[in-house]
């Protein structure tokens, strides 16, 4: 590993949410896997999660070094359920309004600063990988000359897209919120309008820490990315070149994940046995099935997802619908039609919970993907080479459906036209019945597709982008440490 002295380490600190925990997860392994030693900082209830996953990878690469330290987050204290150190448990679990209480976690997580303090001072680590979400990391590892690293959680696409929006503020000069605009600036003359947008008051509470959030990124020392070049090459172009920020696409993460058992373990245990899914679509054709999912955070109505099951019932599509609800005392659930599933009996497989939604991408009977375009999810089905669906409901997920619609042009929309936080703008039974016939049958999407897939392997197979980026980082990362040594 170049110098004498010591192993390479390095400390990774997710956000304490599914979303953000499973590819910094990811990231771990990929540089344990080199040689390095990773360290991931979360609490105890997420350690529970992580373990099993590394478990898995310790498995499969016996050598790599790669393990967990717990902070100690005082939810009581801050104000916060009882026991919630996950930002999904928080707003899952609490009748309250869920966007305050997501901010007032975020801003809780400051109470961290003094224990990642005490640790890097410490352990030492030769970098920090920090969430972009905690600002503060970047002043706690400068204390002792340790670089932090910055992690996203989303492509540059959505990252560009924001910028020219905050810098030319076009939606403000526009009679109407559901009147269309191109974005200034941005390769590819992307067309959004002011309803898909995340606008956030500049004065309000969650506007000043989004300024912190951004200050930090300019001072620290760079940015991971969870991408690859082939995938949107012009934005990782502007980023670097026009928004003058140091970055690296070492993605896709998620196929670091190579054995069964490693796929499934990734995130929380799945709430159905990875091999009854397996099974099951052993039994179906290539391409045959869609699979549906909304991610960890995303909660319908019981109304729109009486809507879902019907549009699926009415495709006639062999399914496969990951949903987060669970039934009633006594056996009712009333966010399914009745008879829903003695309907679809043999075609339908509907999974409570949480779904090993890698393993279904990855075989050969999925040929669709219904999805909120959360970045991970969208980069899994690029990955695996399905085409999509795409119902956007909240955070960046609209910039997202454009990069897959417009720029990749490897899906269809179902038609959300604005931005409704977690519960999404209302979609009826036949829209969704629609897209799902028309992205199965959709034989350009699935070949362009399954070129994306191609280009997202090769990225991360030896003399490829990614792996290149990768190899790089850790280059300039050991002589920055030499020299310090020095």
């Amino acid at each position: 590993m170049g110098s004498q002295t010591h192993q390479f380490h390095i400390f990774f600190f997710p956000f304490m949410t599914h979303g953000h925990m499973i590819p910094m997860l990811d990231m771990a392994k990929i540089f344990s896997s080199i040689g390095a030693k990773s360290t991931v900082l979360t609490t105890f209830p997420n350690s529970q999660t992580l373990e099993r996953s590394i478990e898995s990878f310790k498995n499969q690469n016996p050598g790599a070094d790669i393990g967990i330290t717990i902070l100690d987050f005082p939810c009581a204290e801050l104000g916060l359920p009882e026991g919630c150190d996950s930002c999904d448990h928080v707003v899952s679990n609490s009748e309250a309004d869920s966007e305050d209480l997501r901010c007032k976690f975020m801003f809780s997580t400051k109470f961290l600063k003094q224990q990642l303090e005490q640790l890097i001072e410490t352990v030492r680590p030769d970098c920090l990988v920090a969430d972009i979400v905690f600002p503060w990391a970047t002043e706690a590892a400068e204390k002792y000359g340790v670089p932090r690293l910055v992690f996203h959680g989303t492509c540059y696409f959505s990252i560009c897209a924001s910028f020219c929006i905050a810098l030319h503020k076009p939606h403000k000069k526009l009679a109407s919120s559901s009147e269309p605009f191109v974005i200034p600036d941005l390769p590819g003359d992307i067309a959004i309008t002011g309803e898909q947008l995340m606008n956030i008051d500049e004065e309000s509470d969650m506007g000043r820490f989004m300024k912190e959030v951004m200050e930090s990124l300019q001072k620290c020392y760079g940015v991971l990315m969870n991408s690859f070049y082939d995938l949107e090459s012009a934005y990782a172009d502007f980023y670097r070149n026009v928004l003058k920020l140091r970055s690296w696409h070492i993605g896709p993460l998620s196929l670091c994940n190579r054995g069964i058992e490693e796929k499934a373990e990734r995130g929380r245990k799945a709430t159905i046995d990875e091999h009854e899914c397996l099974q099951w679509l052993d039994s179906k054709k290539p391409n045959s099935v869609v699979y549906v999912s909304f991610g960890s955070m995303t909660r319908f109505t019981n109304e729109q997802l009486i809507e879902i099951a019907a549009g699926l019932e009415a495709s006639e599509q062999d399914f496969i619908w990951a949903v987060r609800k669970e039934g009633n005392e006594g056996g009712k659930e009333e966010w399914l039609p009745e008879g829903f599933e003695e309907r679809t009996r043999g075609r339908g497989l509907v999974i409570r919970g949480w779904a090993p939604q890698v393993l279904l991408l990855d075989h050969q009977a999925t040929g669709g993907f219904v999805t909120h375009c959360g970045w991970n999810s969208v980069l899994e089905g690029v990955a695996a080479g399905v085409p999509m669906v795409t119902w956007p409901v909240g955070a960046e997920q609209f910039y997202n459906e454009k990069l897959v619609t417009h720029v990749l042009r490897i899906g269809v929309k179902v038609g959300a036209r604005k931005l409704v936080r977690r519960v999404g703008d209302f979609i009826s039974r036949e829209k969704g019945e629609k897209a799902v016939r028309e992205v199965m049958a959709g034989e350009e999407w699935r070949r362009r597709a399954n070129e994306l897939s191609a280009m997202a392997k090769a990225a991360v197979g030896e003399g490829g982008s990614s792996y290149n980026e990768l190899d790089m980082f850790m280059e300039e990362m050991k002589m920055l440490r030499n020299n310090k040594e020095m």
